[in-house]
């Protein structure tokens, strides 16, 4: 039995001893190096046990991943060929206090376009939403937003339909909201 008032004395390795414990470790490190890493991180495999392991179809997966060429993964899709020209729209609105109003876009399925809209003289609430044609009063949102005095983006008309935003103008004072349109739509206009 110990006595717990005794004070334990580290132990203290001799240089020869830290030596050999380094030159193991250093050994077992170059093993890792040529069986393991250099298999999966480089397709080199001296040993051979980086390919028993699957080590060496491991990096050949990673490596076709990071290829250039597999950042567009269906080449038929790289080009899209349009029957409407491609334009350019501005419009203008003004929202007074309490008010709402609509511009849209007529699409096919497939067109889109590049957006810029901002409101000038205050912040306004949107929904950018489509319709079919004769939905009635059926819309699908995309992209809600309360307060903001600019948004910008992409879109591509999931249906045949009008497509467009709704701003509203909660605050005191008119607004007016400049929108910008590139791209491919048969006419841009206000419901």
């Amino acid at each position: 039995m110990t006595n717990p008032n005794v004070p334990v004395s580290p132990i203290q390795a001799s240089v020869p001893t830290l030596l050999k414990a380094t030159a193991i470790a250093l050994a077992g490190a170059a093993v890792l190096l040529v069986t393991t890493v250099m298999p999966a991180e480089f397709g080199v495999d001296p040993t051979g046990i980086g390919k028993v392991l699957g080590l060496i179809a491991l990096h050949a997966s990673e490596a076709s991943a990071a290829s250039p060429a597999s950042t567009v993964p269906n080449t038929e899709m790289a080009v899209i060929a349009n029957e409407a020209p491609f334009q350019t729209k501005e419009m203008m609105l003004v929202l007074q206090p309490n008010e709402g109003a609509e511009i849209k876009a007529a699409m096919r399925e497939g067109d889109s376009f590049v957006f810029t809209w901002k409101a000038e003289g205050g912040a306004v609430n949107f929904d950018m939403h489509g319709e079919p044609p004769n939905a009635g009063d059926q819309f699908s949102s995309y992209w809600r937003d309360r307060e903001q005095t600019a948004a910008h983006g992409n879109f591509i008309a999931p249906f045949d339909g009008a497509h467009g935003w709704y701003w509203s103008n909660k605050g005191t004072q008119p607004v007016t909201v400049i929108v910008r349109v590139s791209g491919f739509f048969e006419k841009l206009y206000r419901p």
